[in-house]
């Protein structure tokens, strides 16, 4: 049946969104486009069925195919993170995070997680968060100066507080995060080494990025962002923590998988094994690194000076404005990002000073160095302009000519 001829409500809002994405360019860090090969195994009859349980054990019939598709994903994903163990249930990165921690610490005990106004994720002990008010976490930081991570430092944290998990990964850090370094850190004060790649996954497997394992104990992922697949998330381990991690998933904190999830992360995972995806995640940084240059040129200033990743973090701090009037002004350009804390923020998360951008999903779209040279030029000029209507509709229209330069959906049917 017709979406347009059963719901034309959900239908007409489904259009405009589409026409957004392909009129607007996207520099969110955590968004990506999925290809229709994704999308159609997203939207498949396998909604229909319910899996309870783990390939071969399941507490309902009929899953024999269900159980060949969660078991191809499970092979995909070892063989692309060199993971002795996989379990591609959770529902997302939030739930895959408090999933690991359920199934090996009990309420109370203590844990290490970067600062969410540092770069971290709520999941990582916020106290606002039900991480940070189940368990006791202890945050760390990155330097004032330069903005990077102390790892002197997490180690002077760690045999002081004796965390029973050490966890690295963020959300808003535009370097190299070191997973040996952690691990040598947990060791030494006998924790778990945990490592949350949500957002660099596909730089990894990109080679972009150094791999977590062997180094890492466990590895939380989303399977969007850099990864390029659906809203959802993956556990990986090493043997010894497989059979508590799978009993916290299921049944401890989840009932059934979405097996049309799995499908389409599965499908992800191949498009992530090829040449060309490799090729992708070196175009990500090479973007990101141009972006970048082209802001500092604009004299905006960025938190580590730049990156080697795929995302950036602009202080506006000097510039007058905040993070949140900057998110709208370049939002009615056309221009895509979301507003952010930045290290020793003195303003809110729901007002903060500085704004994340990404080139993730522009890259899929086939954008170049030289077009992120004027992205950059674009951001900021609203940033100077932010309330100069008629800037900001001259900058719509030179968005919209370049983001219609690299079409998206182009066969999509409602």
């Amino acid at each position: 049946m017709n979406l347009m001829k059963t719901d034309p409500q959900i239908a007409e809002f489904l259009k405009k969104e589409i026409i957004r994405q392909q009129q607007g360019l996207e520099l969110i860090p955590s968004e990506n486009f999925v290809s229709e090969a994704v999308l159609k195994a997203l939207g498949s009859p396998l909604t229909n069925k319910y899996s309870e349980g783990y390939p071969g054990k399941r507490y309902y019939g009929g899953n024999e195919f269900i159980d060949e598709i969660e078991t191809l994903a499970i092979e995909r994903a070892k063989k692309l993170f060199h993971a002795e163990h996989v379990n591609i249930q959770p529902y997302s990165g939030s739930p895959a995070n408090l999933e690991v921690y359920f199934s090996l610490l009990q309420p109370g005990d203590t844990i290490m997680g970067m600062n969410l106004a540092h770069g971290g994720h709520l999941t990582h002990g916020h106290k606002i968060n039900l991480s940070g008010k189940i368990f006791n976490f202890i945050q760390y930081g990155v330097d004032p100066k330069n903005h990077l991570i102390d790892y002197n430092e997490v180690e002077k944290l760690a045999k002081k507080h004796k965390p029973k998990i050490i966890l690295c990964g963020a959300t808003a850090y535009p370097r190299i995060i070191k997973f040996k370094k952690f691990a040598e850190i947990a060791k030494k004060v006998k924790a778990i080494s945990m490592a949350d790649i949500a957002h660099i996954a596909g730089l990894i497997i990109g080679k972009m990025h150094p791999q977590p394992f062997p180094f890492i104990d466990i590895v939380t992922t989303t399977t969007h962002k850099t990864l390029r697949g659906p809203r959802g998330a993956i556990i990986m381990c090493k043997k010894e923590y497989a059979e508590a991690i799978d009993k916290s998933v299921f049944p401890g904190m989840q009932g059934g998988p979405h097996n049309h999830t799995t499908a389409a992360i599965a499908v992800a995972l191949k498009e992530a094994s090829q040449k060309s995806f490799q090729k992708y995640a070196q175009q990500i940084v090479k973007n990101a690194e141009a972006l970048a240059l082209s802001l500092k040129k604009q004299g905006l200033e960025l938190i580590s000076q730049g990156t080697d990743n795929h995302l950036i973090l602009i202080d506006l701090t000097k510039t007058g404005i905040t993070g949140k009037q900057g998110e709208k002004a370049l939002e009615r350009a056309g221009l895509y990002v979301n507003k952010n804390m930045i290290p020793y923020d003195s303003r809110t998360p729901f007002n903060p000073s500085g704004i994340r951008i990404g080139t993730p999903a522009l890259t899929t779209r086939g954008f170049k160095e030289k077009e992120m040279e004027i992205i950059g030029q674009l951001i900021a000029k609203i940033i100077y302009h932010f309330d100069n209507e008629k800037i900001i509709k001259k900058v719509k229209n030179i968005t919209k000519q370049l983001a219609l330069k690299h079409p998206i959906y182009q066969n999509f049917k409602i």
